[in-house]
């Protein structure tokens, strides 16, 4: 009677443990997935600067970004300030005021930092690109062509210009995204403008057109690959819904110049920018993001800054940082993407 029983304890207990070896350690080792799509991937995110200051200013409002020099990340306010961090840890290190010739301050939005160190910034209200030293001391202002500058002047909408900035052709061609169509344009075709070096300055150049997805899209990045493509960023906000933030590689080296078709109508002899969607950001996993307002998914909030950090073998580090517009119900949060081309 005591063998039965100790017999039945004891293939109770292997029962047990056999169960358990089949499932507790595969359900607590199940990996994590970090795909968004075939060519993206998202490593982490970072909330580590919402609602922060440095030195008595905001730490927020964050529309661009560039990789400096010296390693360290350059953030770009569209409230004037240009911040530099630590590209580890993110923690600011410095800040710069920006304003422009009479001393206003800028709605600034695009950035890049030229191979002489120099910083070239938009802003959106009139718009303007503008030539800064390090220390924000202005040094020029490039021409605007006549029909993107905001009306009367040209036939742009304020707030709905530069967006996106990015030095394409080895330094060679700078590059300007609209945010949205001009006025005569067909909604959702967004000229890109560029300019040629020439010396220390720059000419206009040939420009291109790009369809975003759906009309209430528009661009707020673009950078530039070596091989001549671009990454773009298009974004949008429904209220109720929350943000929709989609990732392309787009290709404008057979694309048309557009510089003197006066009104982009969707003409069948006008080649738009070739583009092909890497990732829809709101099928990032979450990685335990929250949102402070309705999302599609709680990663996604307001993204309208992009750098690429490093790159090999056809394999980009992508971080992008969103625009909180000191909103309580929005956050400051970077995003450390792998993209695969």
């Amino acid at each position: 009677m005591q063998l039965r029983t100790v017999l039945a304890t004891t293939t109770a207990a292997l029962a047990a443990a056999t169960c358990l070896a089949a499932t507790g350690p595969a359900q607590a080792a199940a990996p994590v997935s970090h795909a968004c799509s075939p060519s993206v991937s998202l490593d982490r995110f970072s909330d580590a600067l919402d609602k922060t200051t440095y030195d008595g200013t905001f730490v927020g409002n964050l529309s661009a970004l560039a990789v400096d020099g010296d390693g360290s990340l350059a953030a770009l306010s569209d409230r004037s300030s240009l911040f530099a961090l630590d590209a580890r840890t993110l923690a600011p290190k410095a800040v710069v005021p920006l304003v422009d010739e009479k001393g206003a301050a800028l709605d600034s939005e695009g950035l890049v930092i030229d191979r002489d160190g120099t910083r070239l910034i938009t802003s959106e209200t009139e718009p303007s690109i503008r030539r800064y030293a390090k220390d924000g001391t202005i040094l020029d202002r490039l021409p605007v062509p006549a029909s993107l500058q905001v009306a009367p002047a040209g036939r742009a909408t304020s707030n709905q210009t530069f967006e996106g900035l990015t030095l394409m052709n080895g330094g060679r061609t700078l590059l300007a995204a609209m945010e949205y169509a001009l006025s005569g344009d067909t909604a959702g075709l967004v000229r890109f403008q560029t300019w040629q070096r020439h010396g220390k300055g720059w000419k206009p150049g040939v420009q291109y057109a790009y369809r975003t997805d759906a009309a209430f899209l528009g661009v707020p990045e673009v950078q530039a690959l070596p091989d001549g493509r671009l990454l773009v960023l298009e974004r949008g906000f429904t209220s109720g819904v929350g943000n929709t933030v989609r990732l392309y590689l787009a290709d404008p080296r057979h694309a048309t110049d557009t510089s003197g078709v006066e009104n982009l109508t969707g003409q069948s002899d006008v080649r738009l920018i070739k583009k092909t969607l890497l990732t829809d950001i709101a099928s990032c996993p979450t990685l335990g993001a929250t949102a402070k307002q309705p999302q599609p998914n709680p990663l996604l909030d307001n993204i309208e800054g992009m750098a690429v950090t490093g790159a090999s073998k056809g394999r980009l580090k992508v971080l992008l940082v969103s625009d909180d517009n000191q909103n309580a119900v929005q956050t400051t949060r970077f995003y450390y993407l792998r993209v695969r081309l």
